[in-house]
């Protein structure tokens, strides 16, 4: 048994990198409207898409309410074309489909008797604005029940989207998410630190401002920079000056340009270019290149109809050469203010 006394750091657990091979990738079968008004519906081609592309090389494992859930996304999942094989549910309901904030947190060790743990972190729905949320809060409890897993729990709000790895002991996140008071107010920056050094079994935390316009999580770092291998970053930047992210996205970029890892060397830090905007009844969305999801042999990127898409494409390719890079429409589904890395969290194999 896990020893409870003890944090997941000090028995010698870590979270890997999104890069390091799955066993799975978990989802929350959409089925809110208010997430997406009026759009709902349009959604499902484009993650049925999404679940085909993964499917090909990991399990793909959703969390549904019920039978006529079940047969209702098997429908979806089966005329996008994916490998059926890959494809198990589980009779988990949810409140809405976010798997990268209420998901489980998947901790591996190969020495422990017990080789994986789940973090069972507090959700609250991005600082309690989309209540009720209490289904989302247990899921990654109902799936260490399914599993057999231990399941940990650190006793804080903490959301999967919010923070960013490399996968040899640091951590990315944004002070405008995590120093949010309605997350966690009794804590300071320091507590919070100590927190995802002890839980995430990291030893250093770097710290950027803020997110993009129209992340109504207060800033998740997925969405503005993602590491893609340890020392190597790939960072939003906007072009226009008179955009509402310019000055934002250059304050970020400034200060990942003074980050020293903990050998003292500096991050490698390419740009990627934010796409044109994207409003939908006259608000402007949280549309971002960087929400993209690094499965076994492929990197599903969010596109948007506009020219840039394919530069995107490019340069992310360049940071993966071993795997093929999919862009797939999620000019529908950012309507629900999030996109592919934000609807999934990742299971590492042993």
């Amino acid at each position: 048994m896990t020893d409870q006394n003890k944090t997941p750091k000090q028995l010698g657990y870590r979270f890997p990198a999104e890069w390091e091979v799955h066993e799975a990738t978990w989802l929350s079968w959409p089925h809110k409207e208010e997430s997406w008004p009026d759009k709902l519906q349009e959604i499902y081609p484009n993650y049925a898409e999404f679940i085909k592309v993964i499917s090909q090389d990991e399990f793909v494992r959703i969390n549904v309410k019920d039978e006529e859930m079940r047969k209702f996304a098997m429908d979806c999942i089966m005329q996008a074309g994916a490998k059926l094989e890959n494809i198990e549910f589980y009779f988990h309901e949810t409140n809405d489909a976010w798997c990268r904030d209420h998901g489980p947190a998947f901790l591996i060790n190969k020495d422990a008797e017990e080789q994986k743990i789940i973090l069972d972190w507090g959700f609250n729905a991005w600082g309690g604005k989309y209540p009720p949320f209490e289904l989302d809060d247990v899921i990654p409890t109902k799936i260490g029940a399914e599993f057999d897993l231990p399941v940990i729990y650190p006793g804080i709000i903490m959301e999967g989207g919010s923070v960013e790895f490399n996968g040899k002991g640091t951590i990315l996140t944004s002070k405008s998410c995590l120093l949010n008071k309605n997350r966690n107010p009794h804590l300071s920056q320091e507590e919070v630190e100590q927190y995802l050094k002890d839980f995430y079994c990291v030893d250093q935390i770097l710290w950027v401002e803020d997110g993009i316009i129209g992340d109504d999580t207060d800033g998740h770092v997925d969405d503005t920079i993602r590491f893609v291998n340890e020392n190597t970053v790939l960072t939003v930047v906007e072009d226009n000056t008179e955009d509402d992210n310019y000055e934002i996205l250059q304050t970020n970029l400034r200060q990942l340009k003074e980050m020293r890892l903990p050998d003292g060397t500096p991050l490698n830090i390419i740009e990627l270019p934010m796409p044109d905007p994207v409003i939908w009844e006259d608000q402007r969305l949280p549309a971002s290149y960087a929400n993209f999801y690094i499965a076994n042999k492929s990197v599903i990127v969010p596109t948007y109809r506009c020219e840039k898409d394919q530069i995107a494409l490019d340069i992310i390719q360049k940071c993966f050469p071993e795997r093929k890079v999919v862009g797939i429409d999620s000019t529908d589904i950012i309507w629900g203010l999030g996109s592919f890395h934000c609807l999934s969290q990742q299971e590492p194999l042993v």
